[in-house]
């Protein structure tokens, strides 16, 4: 069986891989940047799909941290934003994340039914692409998206992995996925500014955020699954010896914001 690679979109095309796919959401900015940073951190993290989703499953913890954004706006009650930057800085990662967002969280949730879920973000596509070549034959890279749109940080990122992996001799699912992973693959992070997502974090006022998210680049040598509505956070495994040579990512380019 040819091993294949396809990138979709927005938590409604997550049900066309549900049988033989393992899924890999990726929500730039920024829910998958989040989580993947709490769990970084040794935080429990819990991604769900709603604000009610998020209140139940908090009740159920003792001292939960609640944290997220419903279209752009912190939800009443939660005490943290969707934000890695604010996450980072905390010191209380004996607190369990309860994190929703107004898409990523949901394709998290939607790809909870697959074969394999993965969390995919700017901060360890290197690592995951070796950990899918390894471990499975389809890998679905699905951007979470925003209003309707598949915004271009999620396109970077996916055509990152998706590059990786068709240079371990995976094949491009479509045209689609083809044409997506030929734009991208080379560009570096910064062509992202261009995105409405950070455009939306410049007028309100959220640029730790956006210079925490360009300034950690391939900086996290761990793979992050889901498993039971966790993230679980597992040490990489030692590179494939031949393949992981094949493809070195993408140029960088001087002028990254500093570290926040």
């Amino acid at each position: 069986m040819s091993q294949m690679v396809v990138i979709d979109s927005l938590p409604d095309n997550v049900c066309h891989y549900r049988e033989g796919w393992a899924i890999v959401t990726v929500d730039v900015i920024r829910a998958t940047t989040t989580a993947v940073t709490a769990a970084a951190t040794g935080r429990r993290c819990f991604p769900v799909p709603t604000i009610r989703a998020a209140l139940a499953l908090a009740e159920q913890f003792d001292d939960p941290l609640l944290a997220g954004e419903s279209k752009g706006t912190i939800p009443t009650g939660f005490e943290v934003d969707n934000s890695p930057a604010a996450l980072i800085c905390r010191t209380d990662t004996h607190r369990p994340l309860v994190l929703v967002s107004s898409s990523g969280t949901k394709v998290i949730h939607e790809a909870s039914g697959c074969e394999a879920s993965y969390l995919g973000c700017f901060r360890n596509y290197s690592v995951l692409v070796d950990h899918l070549a390894k471990h499975h034959s389809r890998v679905a890279i699905i951007g979470a998206g925003s209003r309707g749109e598949f915004r271009e940080e999620d396109q970077i990122c996916c055509a990152w992995i998706a590059a990786g992996l068709m240079g371990k001799g995976y094949l491009p699912e479509n045209t689609q996925t083809a044409l997506i992973t030929s734009r991208w693959q080379e560009a570096p992070a910064e062509a992202c500014l261009c995105s409405r997502s950070v455009d939306f974090l410049i007028r309100t006022g959220r640029l730790k955020d956006l210079y925490f998210i360009l300034s950690h680049i391939d900086d996290l040598r761990a793979v992050f699954s889901v498993h039971g509505g966790e993230v679980k956070m597992s040490l990489a495994e030692p590179p494939l010896a031949i393949s992981s040579l094949v493809y070195a990512g993408p140029q960088r380019t001087a002028g990254v914001p500093p570290e926040v």
